[in-house]
């Protein structure tokens, strides 16, 4: 018996990668989300120009960083390695198909997990008979 792996292909509102590659901004802003729609249609210009300086720096090998967290993934970005700012450093992001339509500040957390060091002296009763000596 041969058991034949299915691995279902990916779609986004109907359409393959390919087909969305082959769509311009405003085209593709059609199939996203109310929110994502309105913004990249208002940001069309500033999305196509970041595609465009990101494509000449993969072509010369050279790191893509940016501080524009509220741009919207588009299809064009698939497969690109982009250093986003998140206040502190440039976080590194490999965009994959799935991130589409989301935005570039998702998978760059501003915030990091707190992490408590020990008490110092005098913060307790028992250091505060140490710090008397």
């Amino acid at each position: 018996m041969i058991i034949e792996s299915t691995k279902k292909a990916f779609t986004f509102r109907g359409k393959t990668l390919e087909e969305l590659k082959t769509l311009d901004v405003r085209e593709f802003a059609k199939y996203l989300a109310s929110r994502e729609r309105r913004l990249a249609l208002r940001q069309f210009q500033q999305i196509e120009n970041f595609v465009s300086r990101a494509q000449k720096k993969v072509g010369k090998n050279k790191a893509i960083k940016t501080h524009e967290r509220g741009l919207i993934i588009v299809p064009q970005m698939v497969g690109m390695k982009i250093s986003v700012y998140n206040g502190h450093e440039f976080f590194p992001v490999e965009i994959v198909k799935e991130m589409l339509g989301h935005r570039f500040g998702e998978f760059s957390p501003t915030r990091q997990k707190v992490k408590h060091g020990g008490a110092g002296i005098g913060s307790t009763k028992g250091s505060k008979a140490k710090a008397k000596k």
